[in-house]
């Protein structure tokens, strides 16, 4: 795997300096793509499911989907160039102890590359159902686990046409051993492996480098460019890129009193990206199966400005601190919703408005795992919430810092912030960094216009 990654940033450092496009040429080709979501893919089958089976006493998983109706377990577990289930995809893991280690079956009509063995042959067995009854009657599991599950839709890819029948097929004595996979389902999803982190890294350094391209007077006009422009930008580059987005970018503005005056009575559309706008994007790619949710600010340059006001600043500040304190109350063991109740504790002794909304990201952007606090739910998350922390996890931390700033608006100053970081059970790393400063929008840069995102008249 290290070489795959070092063959990564090799390819990466030799394009750039080929290439009038850098950022293009940071990502790797499609094909290279697929080796390096195989590789990442076996290693995590070889090592997470068995662990994460011993530690949920399931000594049969069964995870079964039609054709564009996948579980979303199953759906993480098909290799690069599988795109979907085939007919209907039944993979089957059966645990034989330490010594012998889990076999991973394909109950299908097809094999699913060699990561699944094939294991039914419709032309000795017509039936499907009737052979993966008798692969489980001839292994005799204690307890088989089934992905259905009240907290997480993510563990609750079992559809009801699908259970009947695998139930109707079964022997009675095993019917009684079904369990719910629903934390296997969550451990499989939510823990990151170390050869995925290093891959990460590279998936975040993406990400950032987009943020930053579109942030800059290159490619915003203020008084020109609008919201709707900026987002479309966003959404055209990273399809451009051969990448895609997971959720639709949002952008909009935080204005001091005196501009949205001036604007209000000035009859000027508040839709439009102005000097003095302190500009927020909400933002998230899909990039060799691992997803980035990354919220960041930026600044527009009035005249005769270099930097960003003071004031501002120093509530971005405070914005990184509420992120250190709900970082710090990380523990083992500990519930998202303990970890929500002491960083509201303290970030309000320290005078610091928190909203926290943070959540796990890896294979999805609004993961499975534990769940800190919803926007609309700061006294606590059911189910999701009552989830305790585990090491080698991923989250985007995300939040906002409520700050007063009078001279700048009657109300509170909203810092949002969101930065994905990674948990190995004692310490917390963001991934390829987190924003501490404002990007700068500096209309300077905006000459000639070529390249800059105008309103369509």
């Amino acid at each position: 795997m290290k070489k795959i990654i070092i063959s990564i940033l090799a390819f990466s450092l030799l394009s750039v300096a080929a290439s009038a496009d850098a950022l293009k040429e940071k990502i790797i080709p499609m094909r290279e793509r697929a080796k390096v979501m195989d590789d990442l893919l076996k290693h995590r089958l070889d090592t997470l499911v068995p662990e994460l089976m011993r530690r949920e006493g399931i000594d049969a998983w069964v995870i079964m989907s039609r054709e564009y109706n996948e579980d979303p377990v199953l759906k993480t577990m098909l290799p690069a160039t599988w795109l979907s289930a085939r007919r209907r995809t039944v993979l089957i893991f059966l645990d034989h102890g330490p010594e012998k280690g889990v076999e991973r079956l394909a109950a299908a009509r097809y094999g699913v590359t060699d990561i699944f063995k094939g294991s039914w042959n419709p032309e000795e067995q017509p039936d499907q159902w009737q052979r993966i009854a008798d692969i489980l009657n001839e292994f005799d599991p204690k307890r088989i686990g089934l992905n259905y599950s009240d907290d997480w839709a993510h563990a609750d890819g079992l559809v009801y046409s699908e259970r009947r029948d695998f139930v109707n097929a079964i022997p009675d004595r095993l019917r009684t051993r079904l369990v719910s996979a629903e934390r296997l389902s969550v451990g499989w999803l939510e823990t990151r492996t170390e050869k995925e982190m290093e891959v990460y890294e590279h998936v975040m350094d993406v990400a950032h480098s987009i943020i930053a391209e579109g942030f800059s007077g290159k490619i915003v006009t203020p008084g020109v460019t609008t919201h709707e422009d900026l987002k479309w930008w966003y959404r055209q580059r990273v399809r451009d890129l051969g990448l895609t987005s997971w959720f639709h970018t949002t952008i909009e503005s935080e204005r001091s009193d005196a501009s949205k005056k001036h604007i209000a009575d000035n009859n000027l559309d508040p839709g439009v990206i102005y000097k003095g706008d302190h500009v927020h994007i909400d933002f998230g790619i899909a990039y060799l199966d691992l997803m980035t949710d990354t919220q960041q600010n930026a600044y527009v340059l009035r005249d005769g400005e270099s930097d960003a006001p003071d004031i501002l600043k120093e509530a971005h500040r405070k914005g990184n601190r509420l992120q250190d304190i709900l970082t710090n109350h990380f523990q083992v063991g500990r519930t998202g919703n303990e970890i929500l109740l002491l960083t509201r504790e303290q970030s309000i002794a320290e005078n610091i408005g928190p909203s926290i909304y943070s959540h796990p990201i890896g294979l999805h952007g609004h993961a499975a795992g534990t769940t800190i606090g919803m926007w609309d739910k700061q006294e606590g998350v059911p189910g999701s919430g009552d989830y305790p922390l585990h090491a080698n996890t991923a989250y985007a931390i995300e939040l906002t810092a409520y700050v007063d700033i009078p001279t700048w608006s009657s109300e509170p100053f909203k810092v949002k912030l969101e930065q994905d970081a990674f948990y190995d059970g004692e310490t917390t790393n963001y991934i390829n960094g987190r924003q501490t400063n404002y990007h700068i929008i500096d209309p300077k840069e905006g000459q000639p216009d070529e390249g800059k995102v105008k309103i369509n008249n």
